[in-house]
Protein backbone atom coordinates (compact mmCIF):
# COMPACT_ATOMS: atom_id res chain seq x y z
CA UNK A 1 0.00 0.00 0.00
CA UNK A 2 3.10 2.66 0.76
CA UNK A 3 4.60 1.62 -2.53
CA UNK A 4 1.24 2.61 -4.29
CA UNK A 5 0.40 5.62 -2.52
CA UNK A 6 4.59 7.04 -3.56
CA UNK A 7 3.19 5.74 -6.91
CA UNK A 8 0.65 7.74 -6.80
CA UNK A 9 1.44 10.87 -5.57
CA UNK A 10 4.81 11.00 -7.94
CA UNK A 11 1.97 10.81 -10.91
CA UNK A 12 0.06 13.32 -9.04
CA UNK A 13 2.94 15.69 -9.04
CA UNK A 14 3.75 15.59 -13.04
CA UNK A 15 2.74 18.88 -13.80
CA UNK A 16 0.63 18.50 -16.93
CA UNK A 17 1.19 19.69 -19.89
CA UNK A 18 -1.11 22.65 -20.98
CA UNK A 19 -2.91 22.30 -24.25
CA UNK A 20 -2.76 24.79 -27.28
CA UNK A 21 -4.07 27.96 -26.71
CA UNK A 22 -8.06 28.28 -27.73
CA UNK A 23 -8.81 28.95 -31.15
CA UNK A 24 -9.99 31.86 -32.43
CA UNK A 25 -13.93 31.93 -33.93
CA UNK A 26 -12.65 31.40 -37.39
CA UNK A 27 -9.36 29.71 -38.63
CA UNK A 28 -7.55 27.85 -41.22
CA UNK A 29 -7.97 24.56 -42.59
CA UNK A 30 -5.26 22.44 -42.75
CA UNK A 31 -5.07 23.53 -46.76
CA UNK A 32 -5.18 26.92 -46.68
CA UNK A 33 -2.21 26.94 -44.12
CA UNK A 34 -0.18 25.23 -46.38
CA UNK A 35 -1.77 26.88 -49.80
CA UNK A 36 0.08 30.25 -47.76
CA UNK A 37 2.95 28.70 -46.77
CA UNK A 38 3.96 28.08 -50.17
CA UNK A 39 3.99 32.37 -50.43
CA UNK A 40 4.63 32.04 -53.81
CA UNK A 41 3.17 30.91 -56.76
CA UNK A 42 2.91 31.95 -60.86
CA UNK A 43 0.35 32.50 -63.16
CA UNK A 44 1.07 31.73 -66.78
CA UNK A 45 -1.11 33.33 -69.11
CA UNK A 46 -1.21 31.64 -72.49
CA UNK A 47 -3.49 31.32 -75.46
CA UNK A 48 -4.01 32.34 -79.09
CA UNK A 49 -3.72 35.99 -77.73
CA UNK A 50 0.46 35.64 -77.75
CA UNK A 51 -0.24 35.18 -81.69
CA UNK A 52 -2.34 37.95 -82.24
CA UNK A 53 -1.09 40.79 -79.89
CA UNK A 54 -4.16 41.43 -78.14
CA UNK A 55 -4.56 41.16 -74.64
CA UNK A 56 -8.91 39.62 -75.19
CA UNK A 57 -9.34 37.77 -78.00
CA UNK A 58 -13.02 37.72 -79.35
CA UNK A 59 -13.76 34.01 -80.01
CA UNK A 60 -13.56 34.63 -83.78
CA UNK A 61 -9.54 33.18 -83.88
CA UNK A 62 -8.81 30.59 -86.65
CA UNK A 63 -6.81 27.39 -84.35
CA UNK A 64 -4.12 27.70 -87.17
CA UNK A 65 -2.68 30.82 -85.42
CA UNK A 66 -1.19 29.04 -82.69
CA UNK A 67 1.65 27.11 -83.57
CA UNK A 68 4.49 27.87 -81.03
CA UNK A 69 7.86 26.68 -82.44
CA UNK A 70 9.88 25.87 -79.61
CA UNK A 71 6.92 25.35 -76.54
CA UNK A 72 8.47 23.52 -73.13
CA UNK A 73 6.22 23.72 -70.50
CA UNK A 74 9.51 22.31 -68.72
CA UNK A 75 11.37 25.21 -69.10
CA UNK A 76 8.19 27.30 -67.82
CA UNK A 77 8.51 24.98 -64.58
CA UNK A 78 11.97 25.38 -63.80
CA UNK A 79 11.90 28.99 -64.21
CA UNK A 80 9.14 29.27 -61.27
CA UNK A 81 10.85 26.78 -59.30
CA UNK A 82 14.27 28.42 -59.62
CA UNK A 83 12.27 31.97 -58.68
CA UNK A 84 11.17 30.50 -55.42
CA UNK A 85 7.75 29.68 -56.70
CA UNK A 86 5.89 26.58 -55.38
CA UNK A 87 2.70 26.28 -58.17
CA UNK A 88 1.76 26.89 -61.78
CA UNK A 89 -1.89 28.15 -62.27
CA UNK A 90 -2.55 27.81 -66.27
CA UNK A 91 -5.37 29.81 -68.16
CA UNK A 92 -6.60 26.45 -69.75
CA UNK A 93 -9.05 28.55 -71.80
CA UNK A 94 -9.15 32.37 -71.45
CA UNK A 95 -12.01 34.64 -72.54
CA UNK A 96 -11.60 33.38 -76.27
CA UNK A 97 -12.89 30.33 -75.38
CA UNK A 98 -9.52 28.26 -76.98
CA UNK A 99 -8.31 25.38 -75.19
CA UNK A 100 -5.32 24.34 -74.04
CA UNK A 101 -6.05 20.79 -74.43
CA UNK A 102 -8.15 18.67 -76.90
CA UNK A 103 -11.59 18.77 -75.21
CA UNK A 104 -14.26 16.74 -76.44
CA UNK A 105 -17.01 19.48 -76.26
CA UNK A 106 -15.52 21.85 -78.82
CA UNK A 107 -13.18 22.15 -81.71
CA UNK A 108 -11.78 25.43 -80.50
CA UNK A 109 -8.48 24.16 -79.22
CA UNK A 110 -4.90 22.90 -79.54
CA UNK A 111 -6.64 19.87 -81.19
CA UNK A 112 -7.58 22.16 -84.83
CA UNK A 113 -4.20 23.39 -84.65
CA UNK A 114 -0.90 22.73 -86.91
CA UNK A 115 1.02 22.29 -83.31
CA UNK A 116 2.07 19.54 -83.01
CA UNK A 117 0.20 18.22 -86.18
CA UNK A 118 -3.15 18.86 -83.49
CA UNK A 119 -1.95 16.12 -81.07
CA UNK A 120 -0.74 18.36 -78.36
CA UNK A 121 -1.68 19.26 -75.16
CA UNK A 122 -0.29 22.29 -73.36
CA UNK A 123 -2.42 21.27 -69.57
CA UNK A 124 -1.27 17.51 -70.13
CA UNK A 125 2.39 18.68 -70.47
CA UNK A 126 2.42 21.33 -67.58
CA UNK A 127 1.07 18.79 -65.75
CA UNK A 128 3.90 16.26 -66.18
CA UNK A 129 6.08 19.56 -66.06
CA UNK A 130 5.27 20.68 -62.80
CA UNK A 131 5.88 16.49 -61.04
CA UNK A 132 8.57 16.52 -62.27
CA UNK A 133 9.92 19.91 -61.04
CA UNK A 134 8.18 19.70 -57.51
CA UNK A 135 5.32 22.13 -58.31
CA UNK A 136 1.64 22.18 -57.91
CA UNK A 137 -0.59 22.51 -60.37
CA UNK A 138 -3.80 25.07 -60.70
CA UNK A 139 -5.73 25.66 -63.63
CA UNK A 140 -8.28 28.89 -64.89
CA UNK A 141 -11.07 28.21 -66.71
CA UNK A 142 -12.45 31.47 -67.48
CA UNK A 143 -16.32 31.47 -67.19
CA UNK A 144 -16.43 34.03 -70.41
CA UNK A 145 -16.49 31.84 -73.92
CA UNK A 146 -16.83 34.13 -76.66
CA UNK A 147 -16.71 31.36 -78.78
CA UNK A 148 -19.11 28.78 -77.87
CA UNK A 149 -22.52 29.24 -79.29
CA UNK A 150 -24.41 28.42 -76.07
CA UNK A 151 -22.75 31.34 -74.07
CA UNK A 152 -25.72 33.49 -72.65
CA UNK A 153 -27.92 30.61 -72.18
CA UNK A 154 -28.30 28.31 -68.67
CA UNK A 155 -27.14 25.37 -71.07
CA UNK A 156 -23.68 26.82 -70.78
CA UNK A 157 -24.01 26.07 -67.31
CA UNK A 158 -23.52 22.17 -68.51
CA UNK A 159 -21.26 22.58 -70.82
CA UNK A 160 -18.84 24.47 -68.46
CA UNK A 161 -19.06 21.47 -66.07
CA UNK A 162 -18.59 19.04 -68.88
CA UNK A 163 -14.79 21.24 -69.30
CA UNK A 164 -14.17 21.30 -65.62
CA UNK A 165 -14.82 17.58 -65.13
CA UNK A 166 -11.87 17.11 -68.08
CA UNK A 167 -9.69 19.38 -66.43
CA UNK A 168 -10.19 17.93 -63.19
CA UNK A 169 -10.02 13.93 -63.78
CA UNK A 170 -7.03 13.76 -66.79
CA UNK A 171 -4.54 15.47 -64.86
CA UNK A 172 -3.54 14.21 -61.66
CA UNK A 173 -4.44 16.01 -58.51
CA UNK A 174 -5.23 19.79 -59.00
CA UNK A 175 -4.54 22.04 -56.02
CA UNK A 176 -6.26 25.53 -57.21
CA UNK A 177 -9.06 26.41 -59.22
CA UNK A 178 -9.27 29.88 -60.11
CA UNK A 179 -12.56 31.16 -60.84
CA UNK A 180 -13.92 35.09 -61.72
CA UNK A 181 -16.49 36.89 -62.94
CA UNK A 182 -15.68 37.61 -66.38
CA UNK A 183 -19.07 38.36 -68.59
CA UNK A 184 -19.39 39.99 -71.92
CA UNK A 185 -22.09 41.81 -73.49
CA UNK A 186 -24.07 39.04 -74.95
CA UNK A 187 -24.45 37.57 -71.22
CA UNK A 188 -27.30 39.48 -70.08
CA UNK A 189 -29.40 36.19 -69.50
CA UNK A 190 -26.08 34.40 -68.61
CA UNK A 191 -26.21 33.20 -64.78
CA UNK A 192 -23.13 31.34 -63.57
CA UNK A 193 -23.90 28.18 -61.33
CA UNK A 194 -21.18 28.61 -59.23
CA UNK A 195 -22.58 26.32 -56.35
CA UNK A 196 -22.77 23.68 -58.74
CA UNK A 197 -19.51 24.63 -59.96
CA UNK A 198 -17.97 24.16 -56.50
CA UNK A 199 -19.91 21.44 -55.67
CA UNK A 200 -18.28 19.36 -58.71
CA UNK A 201 -14.93 20.75 -57.64
CA UNK A 202 -14.67 19.45 -54.27
CA UNK A 203 -16.48 15.77 -55.49
CA UNK A 204 -13.46 15.63 -58.22
CA UNK A 205 -10.54 17.45 -56.48
CA UNK A 206 -11.08 17.06 -52.32
CA UNK A 207 -8.14 18.54 -51.95
CA UNK A 208 -8.32 21.47 -54.24
CA UNK A 209 -8.89 25.09 -53.33
CA UNK A 210 -11.34 27.32 -54.72
CA UNK A 211 -10.34 31.35 -55.87
CA UNK A 212 -12.58 33.47 -56.39
CA UNK A 213 -13.71 37.22 -54.87
CA UNK A 214 -16.04 35.04 -52.75
CA UNK A 215 -13.99 32.25 -52.14
CA UNK A 216 -14.91 29.71 -50.85
CA UNK A 217 -10.92 28.83 -50.10
CA UNK A 218 -8.99 31.52 -51.42
CA UNK A 219 -10.18 35.23 -52.25
CA UNK A 220 -8.68 37.99 -54.39
CA UNK A 221 -7.04 40.88 -53.26
CA UNK A 222 -8.99 43.51 -54.84
CA UNK A 223 -6.59 44.92 -57.46
CA UNK A 224 -3.91 43.69 -60.01
CA UNK A 225 -1.33 45.53 -58.74
CA UNK A 226 -0.49 42.82 -56.92
CA UNK A 227 -0.57 44.51 -53.56
CA UNK A 228 -2.39 43.86 -50.02
CA UNK A 229 -3.85 46.21 -47.21
CA UNK A 230 -1.49 47.29 -44.83
CA UNK A 231 -4.04 45.84 -42.60
CA UNK A 232 -4.87 42.75 -43.84
CA UNK A 233 -7.01 40.38 -42.32
CA UNK A 234 -7.64 36.57 -43.75
CA UNK A 235 -11.33 36.57 -42.71
CA UNK A 236 -14.10 38.44 -44.51
CA UNK A 237 -17.85 37.95 -44.59
CA UNK A 238 -18.36 36.32 -48.24
CA UNK A 239 -22.06 36.13 -48.02
CA UNK A 240 -22.90 38.97 -49.84
CA UNK A 241 -19.74 39.38 -51.83
CA UNK A 242 -21.26 39.17 -55.66
CA UNK A 243 -18.40 37.80 -57.39
CA UNK A 244 -16.79 40.36 -60.48
CA UNK A 245 -18.62 43.41 -58.65
CA UNK A 246 -17.14 42.78 -55.50
CA UNK A 247 -15.99 46.05 -52.85
CA UNK A 248 -12.26 45.96 -53.98
CA UNK A 249 -11.16 47.75 -50.37
CA UNK A 250 -13.18 45.43 -48.57
CA UNK A 251 -11.35 42.49 -50.41
CA UNK A 252 -7.91 44.35 -50.05
CA UNK A 253 -8.52 44.60 -46.01
CA UNK A 254 -10.74 41.79 -44.91
CA UNK A 255 -12.58 42.05 -41.80
CA UNK A 256 -11.08 41.40 -38.59
CA UNK A 257 -14.83 40.03 -37.46
CA UNK A 258 -15.32 38.29 -40.56
CA UNK A 259 -17.43 34.64 -40.37
CA UNK A 260 -15.04 33.01 -43.17
CA UNK A 261 -11.14 32.27 -43.59
CA UNK A 262 -10.17 33.36 -47.11
CA UNK A 263 -6.33 34.17 -47.51
CA UNK A 264 -5.95 36.96 -50.09
CA UNK A 265 -3.77 36.25 -53.10
CA UNK A 266 -2.62 39.11 -54.94
CA UNK A 267 -2.11 38.41 -58.29
CA UNK A 268 0.18 41.01 -61.15
CA UNK A 269 1.98 40.13 -64.10
CA UNK A 270 5.66 40.61 -64.38
CA UNK A 271 4.62 43.06 -67.85
CA UNK A 272 2.16 45.31 -68.08
CA UNK A 273 -0.28 43.18 -70.00
CA UNK A 274 -1.15 39.42 -69.23
CA UNK A 275 -0.31 37.88 -72.11
CA UNK A 276 2.74 38.17 -74.25
CA UNK A 277 3.45 41.32 -76.17
CA UNK A 278 6.89 41.75 -78.07
CA UNK A 279 6.62 45.82 -77.55
CA UNK A 280 6.68 44.98 -73.51
CA UNK A 281 9.83 43.23 -73.76
CA UNK A 282 11.78 46.20 -72.28
CA UNK A 283 8.97 46.90 -69.86
CA UNK A 284 9.01 44.05 -67.64
CA UNK A 285 8.90 44.78 -64.12
CA UNK A 286 12.73 45.60 -62.88
CA UNK A 287 13.90 43.22 -59.39
CA UNK A 288 13.55 46.49 -57.52
CA UNK A 289 9.59 46.64 -58.52
CA UNK A 290 9.12 42.60 -57.82
CA UNK A 291 10.64 43.52 -54.16
CA UNK A 292 8.60 46.60 -53.80
CA UNK A 293 5.91 44.02 -54.77
CA UNK A 294 6.85 41.16 -52.30
CA UNK A 295 6.98 43.33 -49.39
CA UNK A 296 3.54 44.51 -50.11
CA UNK A 297 2.15 40.75 -50.62
CA UNK A 298 4.22 38.03 -49.17
CA UNK A 299 4.76 40.84 -46.47
CA UNK A 300 1.20 42.25 -45.64
CA UNK A 301 -0.20 38.93 -44.90
CA UNK A 302 -0.52 37.57 -48.81
CA UNK A 303 0.24 35.22 -51.48
CA UNK A 304 1.88 36.50 -54.37
CA UNK A 305 0.25 35.24 -57.63
CA UNK A 306 2.82 36.62 -60.47
CA UNK A 307 2.08 36.18 -63.95
CA UNK A 308 4.42 35.15 -66.56
CA UNK A 309 3.42 34.91 -70.07
CA UNK A 310 4.82 32.80 -72.74
CA UNK A 311 5.91 34.44 -76.08
CA UNK A 312 5.29 33.08 -79.34
CA UNK A 313 8.32 30.43 -79.19
CA UNK A 314 6.24 28.98 -76.19
CA UNK A 315 9.21 30.28 -74.23
CA UNK A 316 9.00 32.45 -70.80
CA UNK A 317 11.14 35.33 -72.67
CA UNK A 318 14.96 35.72 -71.42
CA UNK A 319 14.46 39.13 -70.28
CA UNK A 320 11.62 38.52 -67.92
CA UNK A 321 13.59 35.17 -66.65
CA UNK A 322 16.94 37.88 -66.47
CA UNK A 323 14.56 40.02 -63.50
CA UNK A 324 13.30 36.99 -62.01
CA UNK A 325 16.81 35.63 -61.54
CA UNK A 326 17.78 38.83 -60.09
CA UNK A 327 14.65 39.59 -57.79
CA UNK A 328 15.29 35.89 -56.12
CA UNK A 329 18.90 36.58 -55.17
CA UNK A 330 17.91 39.87 -53.37
CA UNK A 331 15.42 37.60 -51.77
CA UNK A 332 17.70 35.27 -50.79
CA UNK A 333 20.77 37.42 -50.02
CA UNK A 334 18.39 39.12 -47.60
CA UNK A 335 16.44 36.45 -45.58
CA UNK A 336 19.10 34.12 -45.33
CA UNK A 337 20.97 35.01 -41.92
CA UNK A 338 18.27 35.52 -39.08
CA UNK A 339 20.38 37.46 -36.57
CA UNK A 340 17.69 36.74 -34.24
CA UNK A 341 18.00 32.88 -34.24
CA UNK A 342 18.37 31.26 -31.10
CA UNK A 343 18.59 35.07 -29.50
CA UNK A 344 17.67 35.52 -25.96
CA UNK A 345 14.05 36.80 -25.72
CA UNK A 346 12.05 38.01 -22.74
CA UNK A 347 8.27 38.85 -22.01
CA UNK A 348 6.74 40.91 -19.65
CA UNK A 349 4.17 38.00 -19.49
CA UNK A 350 3.17 34.22 -20.67
CA UNK A 351 0.26 32.06 -20.44
CA UNK A 352 -0.34 30.16 -17.43
CA UNK A 353 3.81 30.75 -17.28
CA UNK A 354 3.70 27.62 -18.58
CA UNK A 355 7.00 26.58 -20.33
CA UNK A 356 5.16 25.58 -23.67
CA UNK A 357 4.00 29.50 -24.21
CA UNK A 358 7.41 31.06 -23.23
CA UNK A 359 8.90 33.46 -25.38
CA UNK A 360 11.81 31.76 -26.13
CA UNK A 361 9.46 30.14 -28.77
CA UNK A 362 9.78 33.48 -30.80
CA UNK A 363 13.54 32.50 -31.94
CA UNK A 364 13.69 29.07 -32.17
CA UNK A 365 13.09 28.86 -35.54
CA UNK A 366 10.70 26.10 -34.90
CA UNK A 367 7.01 27.65 -36.29
CA UNK A 368 5.05 25.13 -34.81
CA UNK A 369 6.37 26.31 -31.42
CA UNK A 370 4.84 29.79 -29.76
CA UNK A 371 4.78 32.33 -27.03
CA UNK A 372 0.87 33.35 -25.61
CA UNK A 373 -0.08 36.37 -23.71
CA UNK A 374 -1.77 35.64 -20.43
CA UNK A 375 -5.68 34.47 -21.04
CA UNK A 376 -6.89 37.91 -19.69
CA UNK A 377 -4.47 39.87 -22.10
CA UNK A 378 -4.53 41.69 -24.93
CA UNK A 379 -1.21 43.74 -25.29
CA UNK A 380 2.51 42.71 -24.58
CA UNK A 381 6.07 43.20 -24.90
CA UNK A 382 8.60 40.94 -25.95
CA UNK A 383 12.45 41.97 -25.67
CA UNK A 384 14.80 40.33 -27.73
CA UNK A 385 18.47 40.67 -26.53
CA UNK A 386 21.22 40.08 -29.22
CA UNK A 387 24.62 38.75 -28.38
CA UNK A 388 25.98 42.07 -29.26
CA UNK A 389 24.74 44.77 -31.24
CA UNK A 390 24.03 44.28 -34.73
CA UNK A 391 22.80 46.09 -38.35
CA UNK A 392 19.90 45.67 -39.28
CA UNK A 393 17.11 46.73 -41.67
CA UNK A 394 14.24 44.32 -41.86
CA UNK A 395 11.75 42.27 -39.24
CA UNK A 396 9.59 39.36 -39.49
CA UNK A 397 6.81 38.94 -37.23
CA UNK A 398 4.81 35.80 -37.79
CA UNK A 399 1.43 34.72 -36.13
CA UNK A 400 0.13 30.84 -35.49
CA UNK A 401 -2.94 31.06 -37.53
CA UNK A 402 -3.56 27.51 -37.49
CA UNK A 403 -5.61 29.31 -33.84
CA UNK A 404 -6.17 32.28 -35.79
CA UNK A 405 -5.65 35.93 -36.73
CA UNK A 406 -4.86 38.38 -33.59
CA UNK A 407 -2.64 41.38 -33.21
CA UNK A 408 -4.77 44.11 -34.66
CA UNK A 409 -1.53 47.17 -33.80
CA UNK A 410 1.89 46.78 -33.18
CA UNK A 411 5.10 48.68 -32.67
CA UNK A 412 8.89 48.02 -33.00
CA UNK A 413 11.22 49.67 -30.40
CA UNK A 414 14.91 49.46 -30.36
CA UNK A 415 17.83 50.40 -27.84
CA UNK A 416 20.32 53.09 -29.38
CA UNK A 417 22.52 54.71 -26.98
CA UNK A 418 20.38 53.88 -24.09
CA UNK A 419 17.39 55.21 -25.01
CA UNK A 420 14.42 53.30 -26.92
CA UNK A 421 13.41 54.00 -29.99
CA UNK A 422 10.18 53.55 -32.63
CA UNK A 423 11.66 52.19 -35.63
CA UNK A 424 8.16 51.19 -37.13
CA UNK A 425 4.68 50.12 -36.71
CA UNK A 426 1.93 47.93 -38.03
CA UNK A 427 -1.76 46.90 -37.60
CA UNK A 428 -1.80 42.95 -38.55
CA UNK A 429 0.49 40.62 -38.74
CA UNK A 430 -1.57 37.26 -39.69
CA UNK A 431 0.93 34.12 -41.35
CA UNK A 432 3.96 36.79 -42.17
CA UNK A 433 4.37 40.44 -41.59
CA UNK A 434 7.75 42.05 -43.14
CA UNK A 435 8.61 45.15 -42.07
CA UNK A 436 11.24 47.94 -43.72
CA UNK A 437 12.85 51.06 -42.13
CA UNK A 438 15.66 52.73 -41.94
CA UNK A 439 19.21 50.88 -41.06
CA UNK A 440 19.86 50.82 -37.38
CA UNK A 441 22.60 48.99 -34.97
CA UNK A 442 21.23 47.86 -31.72
CA UNK A 443 21.48 44.87 -29.47
CA UNK A 444 17.71 45.08 -27.98
CA UNK A 445 14.69 45.07 -30.03
CA UNK A 446 11.14 45.45 -28.43
CA UNK A 447 8.29 43.93 -30.06
CA UNK A 448 4.80 46.23 -28.09
CA UNK A 449 1.31 44.33 -28.59
CA UNK A 450 -0.69 47.33 -28.35
CA UNK A 451 -4.10 45.67 -29.57
CA UNK A 452 -5.77 42.48 -30.66
CA UNK A 453 -8.55 40.43 -30.89
CA UNK A 454 -7.96 37.99 -27.88
CA UNK A 455 -5.02 37.66 -26.52
CA UNK A 456 -2.08 37.43 -28.64
CA UNK A 457 0.55 34.90 -29.99
CA UNK A 458 3.53 34.55 -32.35
CA UNK A 459 5.24 31.91 -33.21
CA UNK A 460 8.16 33.32 -35.03
CA UNK A 461 9.94 36.92 -35.44
CA UNK A 462 13.56 37.59 -37.38
CA UNK A 463 15.94 40.20 -37.99
CA UNK A 464 17.58 40.80 -41.63
CA UNK A 465 20.03 43.27 -43.13
CA UNK A 466 19.44 44.05 -46.47
CA UNK A 467 22.60 45.62 -48.39
CA UNK A 468 20.91 46.57 -51.42
CA UNK A 469 18.17 46.26 -53.18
Amino acid sequence: MRTITILLAAVLSIPIMAQDIPPMPVVPTPEQIAYQEQELIGFIHYTVNAFTDKEWGDGKENPAIFNPSQLSTDQWAKVARQAGMKQLIITAKHHDGFCLWPSRFTDHSVKSSPWKNGQGDVVGNLAASCRKNGLRLGVYLSPWDQHEPSYGSDSYNSFYMNQLEELLTQYGEISEVWMDGARGENAKDMVYDFPAWRSLIYRLQPKALIFSDAGPDIRWIGNERGYAGETCWSTINSDDIVIGKADMAYLNTGDPHGRRWLTGECDVSIRPGWFYHPREDSLVKSPQQLIEIYYNSVGRNGVLLLNLPPDRRGLIHENDIRSLKAFRKIINNTFRKNLALRQSVSADHYRQQNPRFVPQHLTDGDNQTYWAAADDKRQATLTISLNKPRVFNRIMLQEPIRFGQRVSAFHIDAEVDGQWITITRGTTIGYKRLLRFDTIKSGKVRIVIDDALGPPALSNAGLFYATRE
